[in-house]
């Protein structure tokens, strides 16, 4: 019961005492409660070889039953379980949501096995121990950014991922899809973005200033119908999806497929291919109106894939767009001149501020990385703050919401260790303990700022992770302590107990053994997930910390 992760608001109860699990166990699924109920017995009842059949219809069933439902009385995501051994299970919360968290705890209360996905012996996983549990989260947004548009991951890697968020009470999957190294998602009115731009001739391997190259040609694309799957998958697990097509840089692929996208006065843009290499790129987007159109018509089509409910949001990137190429552009700075922009900063901020008024027309939110905050930002946007805390605390005191993901702290690219064996080691080094002791919302904000501070998340770059394994190296076990961060009432960071987390952590190894998680061990990579002799960019020293 002691070893829960994330750490719940309270606890209670005997556990030398406990509830069991057996064939004649049942679901008493309350109204609101229907997708709980089929995840339980889907997941759980395959993991224990039960198969927690549904309470007979027009019974009250009061014995040996899991009972879920829904008390408004409860926050929204709160939730509250019970465990008596002889009634069994009962788990309350405020909306379907919650009940979907309270169950994620009772995986974890019976133990590692109940995260294989079927049993490992007779009778093993279903003792569930008696305790009372009231929880509820700190922040309503608890996301992971991962990019695919680097290292393409397959469907099924990516509804894999989305049971790892929603075993770790995450909410938010934010999905960056497209890239200069390549576009992702299926747009049918402009088939060349996938059938030229999701594909590369070859990849930097290691860092863009390595000598070495993988000539194994790179790829990959989501179909719509890939696209609807993963969507409907993340909503059964309460997690929103945050699609992201960046604008106005980081568009080679884009502009590879459509050269007219680009500033075709200034490069010959029919040459430019999907790019191979990392870093920032100059080819940006033109502002044109053809551009905008073309972008409309992505978007329009993205609507219709991530539906409103569970996709508010719609992120554009908007991160690091090298503005030489409309400096060069007689087109680009005739558009300056029309629309009476002083620099290149408002320009930017005017292709942004487009895609604001057509988001929010057809009621949906932007949100973009901070340097749309350059030239100015629309008064609905939401931030999210990279580049240190600054630029969230800007937007939060303009009164934006923000998301807080700075590079120097939830980038989980960056290396877990300063030892030599950290493959392909970039960034600073943010151990276990650091990402424990972040801290989402800055000191010194007002009251009225911090209320804008909508949460956190994990951001997840994937120019040196080529496959799953390597993923999961650089995510876990750190997004543990990332997800106790984002769900905890933790006390300030130098009083955090990390000695009880990582005693914590010691029964959620096995939990990510049984799932199948190619963690970084504590005592440091084992001889397969090493890389020897591949350029990284490390950064020594303690990061900054605004």
């Amino acid at each position: 019961m002691d070893n829960l992760i994330p750490a719940p608001v309270r606890t209670g109860g005997d556990d030398s005492g406990a509830f069991v699990l057996d064939g004649a166990t049942t679901l008493t699924a309350g109204p609101g409660t229907e997708g709980t109920e089929r995840w339980l017995r889907s997941t759980l009842g395959g993991a224990l070889g039960l198969p927690l059949a549904p309470a007979p219809t027009g019974v009250a069933s009061s014995t040996n039953t899991v009972e879920l439902q829904v008390d408004p009385a409860l926050e929204p995501e709160g939730y509250r379980l019970g465990v008596d051994p002889v009634r069994g299970v009962r788990i309350s919360g405020g909306s379907a949501a919650g009940v979907f968290w309270g169950a994620q705890t009772l995986r974890q209360l019976l133990g590692p096995e109940a995260f294989r996905r079927a049993p490992v012996g007779p009778g093993s996983g279903r003792r569930v121990p008696l305790t009372e549990i009231q929880d509820r989260p700190r922040f309503g947004w608890r996301g992971l950014m991962l990019d695919v548009a680097r290292h393409f991951m397959p469907k099924d890697g990516v509804l894999r991922m989305l049971d790892l968020l929603a075993a770790h009470k995450l909410n938010v999957f934010h999905f960056h899809l497209t890239d200069d190294q390549g576009w992702r998602i299926e747009i049918k009115r402009h088939p060349r973005l996938t059938e030229a731009g999701a594909w590369r001739a070859r990849t930097k391997y290691g860092h863009r200033a390595s000598e070495l190259w993988d000539e194994t040609p790179h790829g990959g694309y989501y179909t719509q119908d890939d696209i609807r799957e993963i969507v409907a998958y993340a909503a059964e697990r309460h997690i929103r999806v945050v699609p992201e097509i960046d604008i106005p840089g980081h568009s080679q692929a884009a502009i590879s497929a459509y050269p007219e996208l680009g500033n075709t006065d200034v490069v010959d843009t029919s040459a430019l291919s999907v790019w191979d290499t990392w870093g920032i790129n100059p080819n940006v987007l033109a502002p044109t109106d053809n551009t905008l159109r073309f972008f409309e018509g992505v978007f329009e089509e993205l609507l219709g894939l991530f539906p409103a409910e569970t996709s508010p949001f719609i992120h554009i990137g908007g991160d690091e767009c090298l503005k030489d190429q409309w400096k060069a552009s007689p087109a680009a700075q005739a558009r300056m001149a029309e629309l009476g922009l002083a620099d290149e900063d408002e320009l930017q901020s005017w292709f942004i501020r487009h895609f604001d008024r057509w988001l929010t027309g057809r009621g949906r939110r932007l949100i973009g990385w901070d340097e749309i905050l350059e030239g100015g930002l629309p008064e609905g946007a939401a931030v999210s703050s990279w580049r240190g805390y600054a630029g969230g605390v800007a937007a939060a005191e303009a009164g934006h919401d923000v998301v807080m993901c700075p590079e120097q702290q939830v980038y989980l690219d960056h290396r877990q260790d300063g030892g030599a064996d950290e493959p392909m080691p970039i960034g600073f080094v943010r151990t276990l303990e650091d990402v424990y002791r972040f801290e989402p919302v800055p000191p010194g904000l007002s009251d009225e700022a911090a209320g804008h501070i909508l949460g956190t998340q994990a951001n997840v770059w994937t120019e040196v992770m080529q496959n799953q394994a390597r993923v999961d190296y650089q995510v876990f076990p750190r997004l543990a302590a990332f997800a106790e961060v984002a769900w905890s009432p933790l006390p300030a960071p130098g009083e955090r107990d990390f000695a009880d987390f990582d005693r914590r952590m010691r029964t959620h190894y096995a939990r990510l053994d049984a799932m199948g998680v190619d963690y970084r061990p504590p005592a440091g990579p084992l001889p397969w997930q090493r890389r020897p002799g591949v350029l990284g960019r490390p950064i020594e020293g303690p990061p900054p910390t605004r």
